[in-house]
């Protein structure tokens, strides 16, 4: 049997591929590659400038400043890309990030975490799961995309805000995935674990294995390339993660406790 769980996305030409949250970090470096192949590249993002400065060293991509959190602005940009076609890709990688501990807890912080990381997924959802199943319906095969991260899959120190919003869409995918993958959407969920990223530059600690995002993004487009579900990187260090996931929580305190000093 084969090992993908989605079609393989191996030619990008003339594909039309919307990223969410891609005015720096991993979505910018993603929506680079994906232009250099030849794609048909939507941005969003709050912030217009670097938008405008994407489209204007990537000809033929186009820039829709958007807030997630705006569910009425989410559906009409959402209605603006298809009255020119399917979309081949929608990857939502908008995300917002503070560290934050229990014993500093900040409600204001911890709903702003909600509201871009969670929410502003599910207005995307409401937004484009009918239109990437009508697609589906007359043959094609749409990609829908989240990324979440690896501080989703356990508590973690400093991720009292964000780990919880990212647990959540890594649950989210994976229902995604059982309803839509039958109906002829492909599902996929990135997790990655450090990148060099203008959220990441917030951490005061050593960032183990960190990567760039050019070297993100190359690592996602490969996943899609194969048609995985998951794509978690870099594997010398998420496959750490991924046993540490087996442990029973007295040994599993115990060792984070013992290599965080938190």
């Amino acid at each position: 049997m084969s090992r993908s769980l989605n079609p393989p996305l191996t030619d990008w030409r003339g594909k039309r591929v919307w990223l969410i949250g891609a005015s720096s970090g991993i979505g910018l470096a993603a929506a680079a590659a994906l232009s250099a192949r030849g794609a048909h590249v939507f941005l969003s993002a709050r912030r217009q400038a670097a938008l405008e400065e994407f489209v204007r060293d990537h000809p033929g991509s186009r820039a829709l400043a958007l807030d997630v959190t705006d569910a009425p602005a989410v559906a009409a940009a959402t209605q603006q890309l298809l009255a020119d076609g399917p979309l081949d890709l929608v990857c939502y990688c908008a995300g917002h990030y503070r560290p934050m501990r229990a014993t500093e807890l900040d409600l204001e912080e911890l709903l702003r975490h909600q509201q871009v990381n969670l929410t502003g997924a599910l207005n995307l959802l409401a937004a484009v799961v009918p239109a990437l199943l009508a697609a589906a319906g007359k043959g094609q095969t749409p990609h829908l995309s989240l990324v979440a991260s690896v501080a989703g899959w356990r508590g973690l120190p400093q991720g009292l805000a964000y780990g919880p919003t990212k647990a959540a869409l890594i649950h989210l995918a994976e229902n995604l995935f059982l309803d839509l993958r039958p109906r002829g959407v492909a599902i996929s969920l990135v997790n990655p674990g450090f990148v060099d990223t203008p959220l990441t530059a917030r951490n005061t600690f050593t960032m183990p294995a960190l990567l760039t995002p050019q070297q993100a993004a190359d690592a996602i487009l490969r996943g899609w390339e194969r048609g995985d579900f998951e794509i978690h990187f870099p594997k010398r260090f998420t496959r750490v993660l991924r046993l540490m996931r087996c442990l029973p929580y007295a040994w599993y305190f115990a060792l984070v406790h013992r290599l965080t000093g938190l």
